[in-house]
């Protein structure tokens, strides 16, 4: 993989993915790398895939090396992801200096794989320059990719005006820069101006205040002042906080994953059933004795 051999890329995070025995010494066998991760987040239908398939033309112009994790809702019946968004990249498939990877959430609540920080990690060791996550959607419980990513990108459309105020929480936490997409609609201008008036009180609280960019993402207008703001941003990028409490969430994931692993709900059922059949049968005292 080191070596830049994309189809070991590939079969390593499969091998993560899926936890395929050896995993673990993989990853702790990678090396420290300062790839920089722009996230890329909105509601459904916000034009994210177009967005970046057009950001991904200016990289490319610089001889940027670049892999996008574009992680997708989880089918119901199989776990798999519903690829739909993926057409709109199709003409990067092939192109030398980009790796396009689609993951499934597979039940995640963040919005994001439950792998997702080892998988950036195995793209960090490839040496790509950007990394491009490209998550569900957005929300309160989507404060993951605020802790991944250098630098957070919210789009939104000019309808989202109703989904702002349930996400209102949530968007001011993440966002880096608002991007709204779609802006030749009517009601673009009206939007931005109610944004702008939603986010003018936590700006006493924020160093900077956040820019709103107005895109036509399939006719990649706007898309190229969004790409100098996102250079500019990871410039300045820090380590925050928050990257802090997402490492210690996993942390405490897989560790509780690894401690629980000779846990067996099969012969807990047996046991139950056994010591209920005795009588006084008591769930706690069950617990304390094993």
């Amino acid at each position: 993989m080191q070596k830049g051999d994309i189809k070991a890329l590939a079969r390593s995070i499969s091998l993560v993915e899926n936890e395929i025995s050896g995993y673990e010494e993989l990853l702790q066998a990678l090396p420290s790398a300062g790839s920089r991760i722009i996230g890329i987040t909105g509601p459904p239908g916000a034009g994210k895939s177009t967005l970046v398939d057009s950001l991904m033309n200016f990289l490319v112009s610089e001889g940027k090396k670049v892999a996008v994790l574009c992680v997708d809702p989880s089918s119901p019946f199989n776990l798999g992801a519903v690829l739909g968004d993926r057409i709109r990249m199709s003409n990067w498939y092939t192109h030398q200096y980009i790796f396009i990877r689609s993951l499934a959430t597979r039940g995640s609540m963040g919005g994001l794989h439950p792998k997702i920080i080892e998988i950036t990690d195995l793209l960090k060791a490839f040496h790509f320059d950007h990394i491009i996550v490209e998550t569900v959607g957005v929300g309160q419980s989507e404060i993951e990719i605020a802790g991944l990513a250098d630098v957070t990108v919210v789009v939104l459309v000019p309808e989202s005006g109703d989904e702002i105020q349930t996400m209102k929480a949530g968007l001011m936490e993440i966002a880096d820069i608002f991007v709204v997409n779609k802006s030749d609609r009517p009601s673009a201008d009206a939007f931005v101006k109610n944004l702008q008036q939603m986010l003018a009180p936590t700006y006493s609280k924020h160093y900077h205040e956040i820019p709103i960019i107005k895109t036509i993402a399939l006719e990649k207008e706007g898309v190229k002042e969004l790409y100098d703001i996102i250079v500019h941003q990871l410039q300045k990028a820090h380590i925050s906080d928050k990257r802090f409490w997402l490492l210690a969430e996993r942390a405490f994931q897989l560790i509780q994953k690894k401690r629980m692993k000779d846990v067996d709900k099969t012969i807990l059922k047996k046991d139950i059933e056994s010591d209920y059949k005795k009588g006084n049968f008591n769930l706690y005292k069950f617990i304390a004795d094993k």
